[in-house]
């Protein structure tokens, strides 16, 4: 068994319950972790052999553009689409934050982590 993380994946995106968030938008944070059988790829040294993170990175921005009122839904796409496209993913963690959020207080941001095992 190996690891892939995906650590701090930058997007502006426009998620939340408040019409404003559609409209001005904030920015997040996404961090990912993929657990899948690495041994192959690391003696055949081919990108076929292995969970390509090109690809995982691409899901995380796809997912992030469509437009969710809660994180937790933004998070279940994203693994969802994970366990579906990419067979090697045996287990798979996503942490997306909102960097800001218009809570009325002094807040760095507000997580949530959702996981997903086969």
């Amino acid at each position: 068994m190996g690891v892939i993380k995906l650590k701090n994946i930058k997007v502006f995106s426009y998620h939340g319950c408040l019409d404003e968030e559609g409209k001005i938008g904030s920015e997040y944070r996404i961090d990912l972790k993929v657990h899948g059988d690495l041994s192959h790829s690391a003696k055949t040294d081919k990108l076929a052999d292995t969970i390509d993170y090109v690809h995982l990175n691409k899901i995380v921005k796809e997912e992030m553009a469509i437009r969710s009122k809660l994180l937790e839904t933004v998070a279940e796409r994203i693994l969802n689409r994970i366990m579906k496209e990419i067979i090697m993913v045996q287990k798979a963690k996503v942490n997306v934050s909102k960097i800001n959020p218009p809570i009325g207080g002094n807040v760095a941001m507000v997580s949530v982590s959702r996981k997903k095992s086969r």
